[in-house]
């Protein structure tokens, strides 16, 4: 599948997610979210906390049910009940870094071990030795010494086990990583050189990536495309640069406006907006999520759209 000269790696319609609450309806974390991720590209998925960005990604790795929708990957269906050998292929193709370094990583268990995980479980290595020269690769891709590989996870720095935790991404040899927040947990200081090496590790090896963040600046600098999440809904998907020029959504301009500004006069006359989602009137006509402009989507009733269009 392809849209014009972009490969569409991974497609996600209609996707719904629910948890079941003991003696009562079960909570929806995801409503009907529908999008694209091209090949090559980096995806931001934005959203404040609780808003179903992670239980997204949990959903594409398959760590959470579905209870409707499809995931499509490389054109398979990877949601639900498929066949042993696509899920085997899901677990090497598809990969996940985690939020936190600390929690990620079992504190029992050796860097060498930690990072062959993936190989242990699909036997993907011939021999010890392929094994060991395997880790030795994956651990100098993100910048680490081999030997790190005989130590515990609590004798490195937050930053170094980050990189531990994308090497062991990095040995299954995945297509798809998603990293879930993984610089939010780390000092101001680590995190450019954690973004860096993602940007690198992905001109080299081409590798694709949804990136989830709270942070719209960090989705900034690291993002190709990104959508907007509220409470389960997509509200707004576009360009990076096109979202931060134009943005639509009242939501999306809340969380742009709440970027602090490295002036501080700016800072102290800013305003930040707060959304309140009681601002709309669906009670007659209902939202539909629509391409106002080529590439640019957003969430809105017919009056709302028509003052979109006006904004742009």
């Amino acid at each position: 599948m392809t849209n014009g000269a972009r490969e569409v790696l991974l497609d996600v319609k209609d996707l719904r997610v629910e948890f079941k609450i003991r003696g009562r309806h079960p909570f929806v974390a995801v409503k009907d979210v529908s999008f694209e991720v091209y090949k090559g590209e980096t995806f931001g998925l934005v959203g404040e906390t609780g808003s179903g960005k992670t239980t997204i990604g949990r959903a594409i790795i398959r760590i959470n049910e579905t209870a409707d929708g499809v995931i499509r990957f490389r054109g398979e269906k990877i949601n639900g009940e498929i066949p042993k050998e696509r899920d085997r292929m899901v677990t090497q193709k598809i990969q996940m870094i985690f939020q936190d370094p600390m929690a990620s990583l079992n504190e029992r268990a050796k860097v060498d071990y930690i990072v062959s995980e993936g190989l242990y479980n699909t036997k993907n290595y011939k021999d010890e030795a392929d094994r060991v020269a395997k880790v030795e690769k994956a651990l100098l891709e993100v910048g680490l010494l081999p030997e790190f590989a005989s130590r515990f996870p609590h004798e490195f720095s937050g930053g170094q086990r980050q990189r531990i935790g994308v090497a062991r991404a990095l040995i299954m040899e995945p297509e798809f990583i998603i990293a879930d927040e993984p610089i939010s947990s780390l000092d101001v200081s680590i995190r450019a050189q954690v973004l860096n090496l993602m940007s690198s590790l992905q001109k080299d090896k081409g590798l694709t990536y949804m990136f989830i963040s709270h942070d719209l600046s960090v989705v900034r600098f690291i993002a190709d495309r990104v959508a907007v999440i509220h409470r389960g809904e997509i509200v707004e998907l576009a360009e990076t640069e096109e979202l931060f020029k134009y943005p639509l959504h009242p939501y999306t301009r809340s969380l742009l406006s709440a970027i602090p500004t490295p002036d501080p006069r700016v800072e102290r006359e800013k305003r930040v907006m707060v959304y309140d989602p009681r601002s709309h009137d669906y009670s007659q006509d209902k939202p539909r999520f629509v391409e106002i402009r080529k590439g640019h989507f957003v969430m809105g009733n017919t009056a709302e759209l028509t003052q979109y269009e006006a904004m742009m």
